[in-house]
This record gives C-alpha cells, sequence and structure tokens, in this order.
C-alpha cells in the first residue's frame, strides 16, 4: 500500500486526471461557443431551414457546468491531493542552494587569498 500512496502523490497521476477533465469540461465550452457563433452568421439557406434555434443558453448553460465542474474538482481532487502531498512528503525547508553556498565559499576563499 505504501507503493501506491508514493505512487500517486510523487506522481503526476492526479495532475493528468484533473487536466484531463478539466479539458474535456472546456472543450464543451469551445464546442457551444462555435455552435452559437455559427448560428449567428447569415446563410443562403436561411429561406429553406427557417427552424433557427438560439444556441447561447446552451453556452452559457456549458460555462455554468464547467465553472461548477472546475471547483468541485479544485475543492475535491486538488485541495486534499496537496495537503496529503505536505503531509507525507514534505517540500524542503527554504534556503540556499547547494551550489550558490559552494560558490560563495570559493568567493570568500579567493577573496582571502589575494588580500
Amino acid at each position: 500500500m505504501n507503493g501506491f500512496k508514493n505512487f500517486l502523490l510523487r506522481g503526476n497521476v492526479v495532475d493528468l486526471a484533473v487536466a484531463v477533465i478539466i479539458a474535456t469540461s472546456f472543450g464543451a465550452v469551445v464546442t457551444t461557443f462555435t455552435n452559437w457563433l455559427t448560428a449567428q452568421m447569415p446563410s443562403a439557406l436561411d429561406d429553406v431551414f427557417s427552424n433557427e434555434v438560439n444556441s447561447f443558453g446552451a453556452f452559457m448553460n456549458a460555462v455554468i457546468a464547467f465553472v461548477i465542474l472546475a471547483a468541485v474538482v479544485y475543492f475535491l481532487v486538488v485541495v486534499p491531493y496537496v495537503k496529503a502531498k505536505e503531509k507525507y512528503f514534505p517540500s524542503p525547508p527554504p534556503g540556499t542552494p547547494e551550489d550558490i553556498t559552494l560558490l560563495k565559499e570559493i568567493r570568500d576563499l579567493l577573496s582571502a587569498r589575494t588580500a
């Protein structure tokens, strides 16, 4: 079970799943917007097909569904994931990276040698 926990929390599985969910939902927003926009364009076939449907409501429905889905995914998946990740794999304390520390030591040694 420990290996599975490491797989979920160390890998990008949750990040990828969230990206797929959000991208799919946003795809619906783009599709409904395109349908609404093309319905607004004049067509030579308007006389033949006079059954015009205003799809702006469908576009707004897709936008609202996207926002609700994004909020649900954020609060029910992302926030608990970040808390669990910090609990089991805490980030290292902020500090000076090793290469910067080494460069400072070299600088100090060179300045002491030339002085």
